[in-house]
């Protein structure tokens, strides 16, 4: 038995061992690492340098970007999970959409060096997560290309710097978890971590920590693609834990699809004895649902099991 994430060396991706091995941990775990994965290591410590000292300004000054329903992008620290509020800090960069959808940047010097670091991590995370779409679409039966429709100049996919601090002994006996236990909403998701472990994953009704690699990247499937597979791969529950021992950080990118994009069990993975388990669902709709239960607890939060047929 398994013990531990997957670790896949995607170098050569497209060769029939790294499909088999990416098809196996997506049956069995839902998750993955990957090393070989290209993104240069400089960009992975700028990104890392930059995220740490943006946390590290005053409450007042990361305030000043504070996002809102209107506009997602910017600033947060009162997030819920499933109605519960976590133990972290986040910035969240995407995509300008019109007037009112734009990155928030902080002020100064910061800025500077914040931006450009932020954008080219951003554009290297998109075209890694194309790639794994790609080799995920091939185990699934269609062409990469299919599957690549949705994620075209108008995806909606972000990339978010997550800040757990320390959490103080003794302050709570139920202390909070930094992320309560989720699966994510879209395609897939590729991760970041520093050094300090926190990220668990289920399996077998049981947690296993995500060990943090410093040559590796961690990647788990989303609905989306638990949606197309028709449940042969799950989108795992994962959750992170509070350290009181040290701050932690981690920078997830999440791959989302244009917000006109559908989606439904793919036709190569139903069959007469497997029908669809899904009806339809339109990303648009399912995302508004799932991100209004971040700023309020407005009841059960929406999961595609409502869509389950």
């Amino acid at each position: 038995m398994i013990e531990n994430v997957p670790v896949i060396d995607i170098e050569e991706l497209e060769h029939a061992d790294s499909l088999a091995a990416i098809d196996r941990a997506c049956r069995e775990w839902g998750f993955f690492q990957v090393t070989g994965h290209g993104i240069d290591q400089q960009l992975l410590a700028d990104v890392m340098a930059v995220s740490q000292q943006f946390f590290g300004q005053s409450s007042e000054e990361k305030r000043r970007i504070l996002r809102d329903a209107d506009n997602p992008w910017g600033y947060y620290d009162k997030e819920l999970t499933k109605n519960r509020q976590d133990w972290k800090e986040i910035y969240d960069f995407g995509p300008a959409d019109g007037d009112k959808l734009k990155p928030r940047w902080p002020a100064g010097p910061l800025r500077l060096r914040f931006e450009p670091v932020i954008r080219a991590y951003y554009a290297s995370c998109k075209v890694l997560s194309m790639r794994l779409l790609s080799a995920i679409a091939l185990n699934l039966g269609v062409s990469g290309e299919h599957l690549a429709r949705g994620f075209d100049d108008a995806h909606t996919s972000f990339l978010r710097l997550n800040y757990y601090p320390k959490y103080p002994l003794g302050l709570r006996d139920d202390r909070p978890l930094g992320v309560g236990e989720h699966t994510d909403a879209g395609a897939l998701t590729l991760l970041l971590q520093d050094r300090q472990p926190g990220l668990e994953v289920r399996r077998d009704d049981r947690w296993y920590l995500v060990e943090p690699r410093a040559d590796a990247l961690v990647v788990n499937i989303g609905d989306i693609v638990q949606v197309w597979s028709n449940d042969r791969y799950r989108a795992a529950l994962h959750r992170v834990i509070t350290n009181t021992a040290a701050d932690r950080y981690s920078l997830p990118f999440f791959l989302n699809p244009s917000w006109e994009t559908s989606y439904e069990p793919l036709p190569t993975t139903v069959t007469a004895h497997e029908p669809a388990h899904y009806r339809h669902i339109h990303w648009r709709e399912f995302r508004a649902l799932r991100a209004a239960g971040d700023y309020a607890d407005i009841g059960e939060e929406v999961q595609i099991s409502h869509y389950r047929q």
